[in-house]
């Protein structure tokens, strides 16, 4: 039986680990901390979605070195996360473990076996002396895209925003290989739709869009997706924004997908939803701001554009989070 282990047992790993563990087609194992870690041990993972409820146990660990080498492993920390848990997630990993690393900005090896002159294009601005490139070696990674909305609730529940989940995934060299097709069967079949994508880089740059626009205009308004819908002139302000990160793709020679009248839409589907960034204001934890400013910045210096609209929009939700922060210090 496969092993997968999920790292990180917040609202996208618990859910991914929830639906993973009911199916029982695959060993799971979550590596977690502090309230989340007692919460899985204590009851397991409880997913509240809108057409039903359920719990399940689930092998929950604070070392992973207890677990082992896995199949596949989903590193679902944040991104300012990761490098601080490089050494463990190696623990997992022999040269056939296949790794998906979070997608939240634009991850490390984007550029791996990229068609054109950027091919295997290693970004400074992003993984300043290689670790990650090194430590999680891309010719071992899947691409992932998690469109999951969902918030936990309480350490250990989670919740699903919206009537849809889903997470595409792919090789970088747009291959239809048998690691990728056995995971999305393994998704599909637990009740997360996954499709095997031929694109996946232009998936994760869409996601890194809709991140880029969506997280730092919430942390501004905190306001759910429905609230920012209803103002009718905060949507106009995120569709400039898109078209202004896709030029960035455009030059770079990134297939960009549907236009971005078509991605709010989907965005807005989950009226309720909380961007995730504001999840995290509201609950005092650290933003993903510079992970964001961090992945603009490299695709910007390759692409040769600027980005007023973008650049002004992140100045201002960074100077909101900074304030955030120092009144909790307080």
């Amino acid at each position: 039986m496969l092993k997968v282990c999920i790292f990180g047992g917040g609202a996208i790993g618990g859910y991914i680990a929830g639906h993973l563990s009911r199916a029982g087609l695959c060993e799971v194992s979550v590596v977690a901390r502090g309230a989340t870690l007692d919460a899985i041990r204590s009851n397991g993972i409880r997913v509240v979605k809108p057409a039903e409820t359920f719990s399940v146990r689930v092998d929950a660990r604070s070392d992973a070195r207890e677990l082992g080498v896995q199949d596949y492993v989903f590193i679902t920390l944040k991104a300012h996360q990761v490098k601080g848990a490089l050494e463990q997630i190696q623990s997992l990993m022999d040269h056939k473990t296949v790794v998906l690393p979070p997608t939240t900005g634009i991850p490390y090896y984007f550029f791996h076996e990229a068609p054109g002159q950027l091919k295997n294009r290693q970004m400074r601005l992003i993984d300043p002396v290689g670790r990650q490139w090194l430590a999680l070696p891309p010719q071992q990674v899947l691409g992932c895209v998690y469109w999951i909305g969902a918030h936990s609730i309480e350490p250990g529940v989670i919740a699903q925003d919206g009537a849809k989940a889903g997470c595409p995934l792919g090789e970088l060299d747009g291959s239809r290989s048998t690691r990728a097709s056995r995971l999305s069967e393994l998704l599909s079949a637990s009740g997360i739709a996954s499709k095997v994508s031929d694109d996946i880089r232009s998936a994760i740059w869409i996601k890194f869009v809709n991140s880029l626009c969506w997280n730092p205009v919430a942390v501004l308004t905190q306001a759910t997706l429905g609230e920012m819908r209803d103002a009718g002139d905060v949507v106009p302000i995120i569709e400039g924004m898109m078209r202004e990160a896709d030029a960035l793709a455009v030059r770079l020679g990134i297939a960009i997908g549907p236009d971005p009248d078509k991605r709010i839409a989907m965005t807005l589907s989950a009226t309720h939803h909380k961007m995730s960034m504001l999840q995290d204001l509201e609950a005092g934890r650290a933003l993903e701001l510079d992970a964001l400013s961090e992945s603009l910045d490299a695709v910007r210096e390759l692409a040769g554009m600027p980005t007023p609209m973008l650049d002004s929009v992140l100045a201002i939700a960074r100077l909101r989070a900074s304030r955030a922060a120092a009144a909790r210090q307080t």
